[in-house]
């Protein structure tokens, strides 16, 4: 079993303070905020990505909007109880802020960061329920899998997925408890939660879009792997 848990979900995002930080929770005296950091994609649009990180990552560091930024860490899944239901919420946990000024210093020496790719994740876990394969009204074909990322302390992060063209029908083909190593970035979507009296409300997914997938065989330590020609979007 894959005890590295750094390994098992890693992601660097380059981008921009989107948001003022709030505060989140406190743990053992150690207090928590989240800002929204926005990610530019090759379409020239961008994905508006939730960051959670530790007072004591940026007390030397002021998160002014529209800065430049390089956020380090790990894409986590936790429930959250909202009138006795449970909604899984996803959120990137910083490990390590670099500011503006230091980024260019630090992509000199630090193999992780690559300025030229602005979202990368890259995930270890297990396939949670058979993923469902379909198609979109263009004929594009699309697939959706959940993951189980083992974390420290016996956790696990619960992480949405999309595939798509010839990784799609890969995915198709896994059977839940398959142990997968998926490579994307993460992505924000915008959709409309409707209630049963009618009223519309709009809501914020967010995913990993997989650009390249391999099923981790353990016993035999090869592995079967399948890439997509996905477009930008």
């Amino acid at each position: 079993m894959n005890t590295n848990y750094l390994d098992n979900n890693h992601l660097v995002l380059v981008g921009k303070v989107a948001s003022e930080k709030r505060f989140s929770h406190e743990i053992y005296g150690e207090s928590f905020y989240i800002f929204d950091m926005e990610i530019p994609r090759l379409s020239e649009t961008y994905d508006l990505i939730p960051i959670t990180v530790s007072e004591r990552l940026i007390s030397n560091n002021q998160l002014e909007i529209g800065k430049r930024i390089v956020v380090k860490g790990q894409f986590r899944s936790y429930n959250s109880y909202e009138n006795e239901k449970s909604r899984l919420v996803l959120t990137v946990f910083a490990k390590d802020v670099i500011p503006e000024a230091e980024i260019e210093q630090r992509a000199e020496n630090d193999e992780d960061i690559d300025l030229n790719v602005s979202n990368e994740v890259t995930l270890i876990g297990h396939i949670c329920k058979k993923p469902i394969y379909r198609k979109t009204p263009f004929g594009r074909e699309i697939a959706d899998a959940l993951l189980a990322v083992n974390r420290a302390y016996n956790k696990s992060d619960y992480i949405p997925a999309i595939a798509w063209g010839r990784t799609a029908r890969f995915c198709d083909t896994l059977e839940t408890g398959t142990q997968v190593k998926a490579v994307g970035r993460v992505q924000s979507r915008v959709y409309q939660k409707k209630y049963e009296d009618g009223t519309v409300e709009d809501r914020t997914a967010y995913e990993v879009s997989i650009s390249s997938l391999e099923v981790i065989k353990e016993e035999t330590d090869t592995a079967e792997e399948a890439n997509t020609d996905q477009e930008a979007v």
